[in-house]
C-alpha cells in the first residue's frame, strides 16, 4: 500500500513524501519513503518501486542490510589479513577508493554506469588525472572486493556491473589494460646504483644490503616479496633450487609454491649470506622498495623499477640461447604468454659473463643488526 503526502517547507513551496507499506498475514513487512519536489515523480517512483518489490525475494533483499563501498573494502582487507596482508599497491588502491565519493555509495548502488563514471573521474583533472591504465588497474583492485562481495557476504552488487563498465570503456575507446613494460636498466645504471649502495653499505653496514638483493634479484629473476620471504629450509642444495613460496599467479597466489632452479650466480651470492636467521634475506620488502626508489632518484636514473631486474634477468637468460622450458625453470613462469612480457631481447651472448660487480657483491660483507636468534 502506497500513500503520498503533500508537505510544506519552511520556504513556502511543497514537498511530497511517497510512502510504500507492504503487509504479509496482517503483520508489515517493509516500510520505504522518498520525498520530492513534484508529485508526478513521486507517483513515478511509487509504480517502479512497487513492481520491483512485487519481483520474488524482492522484499527480503531490500530488508537485508547493506553496506558502502568503503565498509566492503575494509571487510575485504580485514578478511585477507588473515591470510596474507597485500601488497602495497593493492592496499594503498583500495584505501584511495574507499576515502572517493565512490566509498561513500551502497552496494545496491554500484554499477556499471558508477563504475565508468567513477574511471572517467579518475582520469579527469579532479580525479587525478591518471592514465587509462591506471584506472583499469583501480576497477580490477575493486573488482576483487566485488566479486566476493555478494556470494560471500550477501551484499547486492550486480553481478555483471565490472565486466560491462570495462566493455563500455572500451567502446570509448580507452585502453584500460596495463601497459607491458620493456625497461631494462643498462650496465651504467648499475654501476651507478651499486657504487651508490656500497657507500651506504660503509657508512651504515647493518642497512639493507643492496648489493646482494639487486644482484640475487637480476640473476635468479626473483620478485622482491620473494625474496624476502625464502628461508634457509625451503633450499634443495643438491639440486640447487629453492622453493618460492606463494609465487604471483593469476587465479592463485596464496599456496602457489614453485620450485625454482637457481644459475650458478645466484645460488654463489646466497650462499654469501650468514646463516643466523630463519630469512636468507631478512628484510623488509617495502623497504628494499624504497631503497632502491630513493636511490633512482638521487642518481637521476628515471622509470627504472626494482622489479625490472627480473625483466633483465629473463630476458639474459634467453639471450644466451636458453629454450623456454629452462627459462621458466628459473622464472617459475608457466605459460609463454606470461613469459613475453619479460623478453626484449638486446643481442646474443651473456652481457654479465665479466661484469665486474659480480665479485665485489660477493666479497661485500653483511651485518645483520640487532635482529638475531637469542
Amino acid at each position: 500500500m502506497a500513500t503520498i503526502r503533500a508537505r510544506k517547507r519552511t520556504d513556502g513551496s511543497i514537498s511530497y513524501t511517497a510512502q510504500i507499506r507492504l503487509f504479509r498475514d496482517g503483520a508489515q513487512v517493509y516500510q520505504e519513503s522518498q520525498t520530492f519536489a513534484r508529485k508526478q515523480a513521486a507517483q513515478a517512483w511509487v509504480r517502479k518501486r512497487e513492481t520491483e518489490l512485487d519481483q520474488p525475494g524482492a522484499i527480503e533483499r531490500a530488508n537485508c542490510q547493506g553496506a558502502t563501498v568503503k565498509e566492503m573494502i575494509d571487510r575485504y582487507l580485514a578478511e585477507m589479513e588473515k591470510v596474507r596482508p597485500l601488497g602495497k599497491t593493492k592496499l594503498a588502491t583500495l584505501k584511495a577508493i574507499s576515502e572517493s565519493y565512490l566509498g561513500k555509495l551502497n552496494d545496491q548502488d554500484i554499477n556499471s554506469q558508477q563504475l565508468v563514471k567513477y574511471a572517467l573521474w579518475r582520469m579527469g583533472k579532479e580525479g587525478g588525472g591518471v592514465q587509462p591504465q591506471t584506472a583499469g588497474n583501480d576497477l580490477a583492485h575493486l573488482g576483487a572486493v566485488l566479486s566476493i562481495a555478494r556470494p560471500a557476504w550477501g551484499y547486492e552488487v550486480e553481478p555483471h556491473a565490472m565486466a560491462d563498465a570495462r566493455k563500455v570503456l572500451k567502446k570509448l575507446g580507452y585502453n584500460m589494460k596495463s601497459r607491458e613494460r620493456d625497461r631494462r636498466p643498462t650496465l651504467e645504471e648499475l654501476d651507478k646504483l651499486l657504487t651508490h649502495f656500497r657507500g651506504i653499505q660503509a657508512r651504515r653496514p647493518t642497512s639493507i644490503n643492496m648489493l646482494k638483493m639487486t644482484a640475487f634479484a637480476l640473476f635468479s629473476t626473483r620478485r622482491q616479496e620473494e625474496i624476502t620471504r625464502i628461508l634457509w629450509t625451503d633450499l634443495d642444495e643438491e639440486g640447487r633450487r629453492v622453493l618460492v613460496r606463494d609465487m604471483k599467479n593469476p587465479g592463485q597466489k596464496i599456496g602457489n609454491d614453485v620450485w625454482c632452479h637457481l644459475p650458478p650466480e645466484a645460488w654463489d651470492i646466497l650462499q654469501t649470506m650468514p646463516k643466523s636467521l630463519p630469512e636468507i634475506f631478512p628484510y623488509s620488502a617495502e623497504s628494499v622498495s624504497t631503497s632502491w626508489t630513493r636511490a633512482c632518484k638521487i642518481l637521476g636514473i628515471e622509470d627504472l623499477h626494482f622489479h625490472d631486474l627480473r625483466h633483465d634477468g629473463v630476458s639474459r637468460l634467453f639471450e644466451m640461447d636458453w629454450d623456454i622450458p629452462r627459462v621458466a625453470s628459473v622464472s617459475g613462469h608457466r605459460d609463454w604468454n606470461s613469459m613475453r612480457r619479460y623478453t626484449h631481447l638486446r643481442g646474443r651472448g651473456n652481457i654479465y659473463a665479466n661484469w665486474k660487480w659480480l665479485e665485489k657483491v660477493l666479497q661485500a660483507p653483511v651485518k645483520l643488526g640487532a635482529r638475531t636468534l637469542k
